[in-house]
């Protein structure tokens, strides 16, 4: 990508080789095949975790964390230089639930007894977390959730459930916001939980979605008892935990994954001689460069020069772009695979055919996820008109 070459100095060339180097090593085929095979940004559990055990060997599971808490050091560049690889190498996925949204927050929240029990296990990978925002009747209204946290005083007890809750079925723990109070503004009234999945009175019941595939679940809670001690921040105070949690969900490094996806499109058009016929390649030119503007984007965020106002709205920003690129890049490959009549082999990494309808019927949820985008681009204006 030119926007990175741009950034690298001699040492940063050096650290990209001595990652190419481990990914020879260690990415085998039968990981490579099994992610390709993915049709949402979830892989199944034995192919992550999998992927993980070996990046936890090398000390390199962990990118963004401070060193502190088993982080590599890496600067910014050198993440971003990792993150591309491994995209480019058709490395799985990582589950984004525990090592990039909930382990900040526990960080940040979390007090000494909480750090030194959950950060290890999450680094190790012996705890599979699922996100327990969204409730029936909710939506993206994150502020009227009504799982009732009922407290004595050592525990919560919670009744009501969620839904949507992504790979629940694989999880042993989840981290949710409940109702502790209906005193006030509803946002004033929430907590931030971190629950055992095992816990008596919890059940999980599948979602099929469109795709006919299972990710999705909706989880009952009949008199939970969660201990206060697993409640991170102050009772009431979730609100300001799960904004902070957000950030980490919404932003991110869009562009490697949208590269490395981009490369299977245009290697399944040439196989098909797709991209031969008029407007086709126009149409793969431009998100090529939709890409490459937002890889600029991201290095110029994480290098620090953008302005104080970019910087407030730049999880906002980078959600719209990454997630509606990722949107046109499905319909090419469904325009890529229609046109090949699905004849491609399967066995060829770069054959969409296996993948193309469930990831586009998948990722129609990607725009809403994490604030939909109307959402964010709400607050992309506040923060515009408030400047």
């Amino acid at each position: 990508m030119l926007a990175l070459e741009t950034y690298l100095s001699d040492d940063d060339h050096a650290f990209r080789n001595e990652v190419r180097a481990f990914l020879e090593a260690e990415l085998d085929a039968d990981l490579r095949h099994a992610a390709s095979l993915s049709t949402s940004v979830f892989h199944e559990p034995e192919v992550s975790l999998a992927w993980q055990k070996k990046l936890h060997a090398r000390g390199w599971v962990a990118p963004d964390w401070p060193r502190q808490f088993g982080g590599t050091g890496w600067n910014q560049l050198q993440r971003y230089v990792f993150a591309l690889e491994c995209a480019l190498a058709g490395a799985p996925s990582l589950s984004p639930m525990g090592l990039k949204m909930v382990a900040p927050v526990i960080m940040h929240y979390g007090n000494d007894k909480q750090r030194a029990h959950y950060l290890p296990r999450l680094l190790a990978g012996e705890d599979y977390w699922c996100q327990g925002f969204s409730e029936p009747g909710s939506g993206s209204d994150l502020a009227s959730v009504k799982l009732r946290a009922a407290g004595d005083d050592d525990h919560y007890v919670l009744n009501g459930s969620k839904i949507w809750t992504t790979h629940a079925h694989h999880a042993n723990r989840m981290f949710a916001l409940v109702r502790t109070s209906s005193m006030s503004r509803p946002q004033a009234g929430i907590s931030f939980l971190l629950i055992d999945m095992a816990s008596p009175g919890i059940t999980v019941r599948p979602i099929i979605n469109m795709s006919g595939h299972h990710d999705f679940n909706q989880v009952f809670f009949d008199n939970v008892c969660v201990p206060k001690a697993n409640r991170l921040g102050e009772e009431n105070d979730g609100w300001s935990v799960a904004k902070y949690l957000l950030n980490f969900e919404r932003g991110g490094k869009y562009a490697p994954q949208l590269r490395a996806y981009l490369n299977r499109i245009e290697a399944a058009a040439r196989a098909s001689d797709w991209s031969g016929h008029p407007g086709n390649a126009e149409a793969l030119d431009r998100e090529a460069a939709t890409i490459e503007a937002l890889c600029a984007i991201e290095l110029k965020a994480m290098t620090g020069s953008a302005n104080p106002a970019e910087a407030a709205t730049g999880a906002s920003k980078l959600k719209i772009m990454g997630t509606e690129c990722s949107q046109r890049l499905d319909r090419l490959a469904m325009k890529v695979v229609g046109w090949s009549g699905m004849a491609l082999p399967l066995a060829n990494e770069t054959n969409l055919a296996a993948t193309a309808l469930a990831r586009f019927l998948n990722n129609r949820a990607s725009t809403i996820y994490a604030g939909s985008n109307e959402i964010q681009r709400d607050i992309v204006a506040k923060a515009l008109l408030a400047g």
